[in-house]
């Protein structure tokens, strides 16, 4: 049912835990199932120095969680906004049709800690859709 790297990241996650003083924190959360997400961040000069999460959830959240922890660690802010739920789910060598949605809420809680750091440096989202997550276009002037 599940791949070895979701099992690996399951029994041995990366990245457990909470930074004191984080200057980005986001949390999500999946009703249906119960899933709930936490991310802490400590960001400087917009590079993702440190990365931390609590989850409580099923094995493929915490494997999800791991692993988008892995991915954006020493990222820029900006590319830690390009992480898709589905490049999540590649490096984990996929995940069952029905815990597709994990990957989605580690896809959100990073945007969602993004969001909370934005907020703190006075950057508003441009977010246009309402969904409360921030979004790519905030780096549009960037290289």
């Amino acid at each position: 049912m599940y791949s070895e790297k979701v099992m690996d990241h399951f029994a041995n996650p990366r990245n457990v835990g909470e930074i004191e003083g984080a200057n980005a924190v986001g949390e999500v959360g999946n009703a249906k199932c119960g899933d709930i997400m936490k991310i802490y961040m400590d960001i400087e000069d917009d590079i993702i120095k440190d990365v931390k999460f609590k989850t409580f959830g099923c094995g493929a959240a915490i494997a999800t969680s791991s692993m988008a922890t892995e991915m954006v660690k020493g990222k820029t802010v900006k590319e830690a906004l390009e992480l898709t739920n589905k490049a999540v789910m590649e490096a984990l060598d996929g995940l069952p049709p029905e815990k597709i949605h994990c990957s989605v809420l580690a896809e959100e809680a990073i945007r969602s800690a993004i969001e909370d750091y934005n907020k703190r440096k006075g950057i508003e989202s441009e977010d246009s859709s309402g969904c409360g997550f921030c979004c790519k276009k905030c780096y549009k002037n960037e290289d």
